[in-house]
């Protein structure tokens, strides 16, 4: 097996948390799970086979009801995590350091600086994206000259870093900037060949590293670029590697074990030849993938819409363009799609009802997004919001509903 091109420093930086020491992680090799064990079927259906939420579900009035609402400052995003805590990217107020690393209290509306500023030395390296649980808070510093990039994680509690900053890895322009996940005390993460690069032909693999451990795990290998970022959904991660290698381009969606280290396999949807996936999640025992585009072969799942179900039970159908990927708990979950009347559709599976989330108001042109994927019982939505006066972006508004 051969894995990328690593590097490996040591080096002291002022932090939010203080001096933080960058102290590199070694990996250890040999993936758990391979293209050369066995996989699941495609899965090839006729389009008539699932059901269309939106033509055959009695749509009802909103199930769910706000709990909180905070304005925050223009410049924020935020990104899905499971916990008390959302990352934030914060726009910073000059060129340097052009983002920060910030978390917002679920509970308060408080938000707070994690990381002030970029632990690389060069002035050209920014905050590039960033997750955390409510123990961990990891980022990617991306060098925007060299495209050269860092993935860290430090020890995190009450909106602060507290340990020791850890380097899990660094890559340059031949790989993308690793897409990641942080749940409990773990990280896990993807390095793939950047699609320009000169390393196209090599694997991709997923590593995860426990807070405290000295090194990390490889866990999963794709013949390729996976089709989606890690999701984390309770006890379990969404990855779409590429499967079957030796017959075909096929991504399958596979739920790995938390408890195990992504050691056991818990289910696979192989998708039909050539169609990959858009986003991929799991909630309660059912996949919830979307497809963006609509492929001349593939039976349904290769239709653009949202998918819930499984290749066992059958699939549940939202027939729209999908804009991000879902969440919910249980029987209920949430989709946001595009031009569609509300931010999201909320689906009850076991009543067969649907309803909508309405945006908040002068928020249409720029979009609301949700904060949560997978499993959960809080729903974390954001949006920018225009002036009333003006017509300008002013404000980012974020809203809680209770699951």
């Amino acid at each position: 097996m051969r894995f990328p091109r690593l590097t490996r420093r040591s080096f002291f930086k002022t932090a939010a948390a203080g001096t933080a020491v960058a102290a590199a992680v070694g990996v250890l090799s040999g993936c758990t799970h391979t293209s050369d064990e066995q996989t699941s079927d495609p899965v090839v259906v006729d389009e008539d086979s699932a059901e269309n939420v939106l033509d055959s579900f009695e749509q009802v009035d909103s199930t769910l009801v706000e709990e909180n609402a905070w304005t925050i400052a223009l410049g924020n995003v935020l990104h899905p995590a499971e916990g008390a805590w959302i990352p934030v990217t914060t726009a910073g107020s000059s060129a340097t350091p052009m983002v920060k690393g910030s978390a917002l209290s679920v509970s308060s509306g408080q938000l707070v600086e994690v990381v002030s500023v970029p632990m690389g030395q060069s002035t050209t390296t920014v905050i590039y994206d960033v997750r955390c649980s409510d123990s961990v808070y990891a980022w990617v510093e991306l060098d925007l000259v060299t495209r050269a990039w860092t993935l860290y994680a430090s020890s995190f509690s009450g909106g602060e870093l507290t340990g020791d900053t850890k380097t899990l890895w660094e890559g340059d322009s031949d790989f993308d900037p690793a897409p990641f996940a942080v749940t409990g005390d773990l990280v896990i993460w993807q390095v793939q060949p950047a699609v320009g690069g000169s390393r196209t032909a090599e694997s991709s693999h997923c590593y995860l590293w426990r807070s405290g451990d000295s090194e990390a795990k490889a866990v999963v290998e794709s013949p390729g670029r996976f089709a989606t970022a890690p999701t984390v959904s309770g006890d379990v991660v969404t990855l779409t590697p590429r499967v079957r290698a030796d017959q075909g381009v096929y991504y399958g969606v596979t739920a790995y074990s938390l408890d195990d280290d992504l050691a056991t396999r818990v289910d696979q949807l192989v998708m039909p030849q050539s169609v990959r996936p858009f986003r991929a999640s799991r909630v309660g025992e059912r996949f919830l993938v979307s497809v963006e585009a609509s492929y001349s072969s593939g039976g349904l799942l290769g239709q653009m819409g949202t998918y819930i179900g499984t290749a066992d039970g059958g699939f549940f159908r939202i027939s729209a363009e999908p804009s991000e990927g879902g969440c919910g708990k249980g029987d209920v979950v949430i989709v946001k799609v595009l031009n569609a009347a509300s931010a999201y559709y909320v689906v009850d599976v076991a009543n067969r009802t649907y309803s909508g989330i309405s945006s908040v108001d002068r928020s249409l042109d720029y979009g609301e997004f949700p904060a949560r994927a997978g499993e959960c019982d809080l729903f974390v939505t954001f949006s920018t919001v225009k002036d009333a006066d003006t017509g300008y972006p002013a404000s980012v508004s974020v809203r809680t509903f209770r699951l």
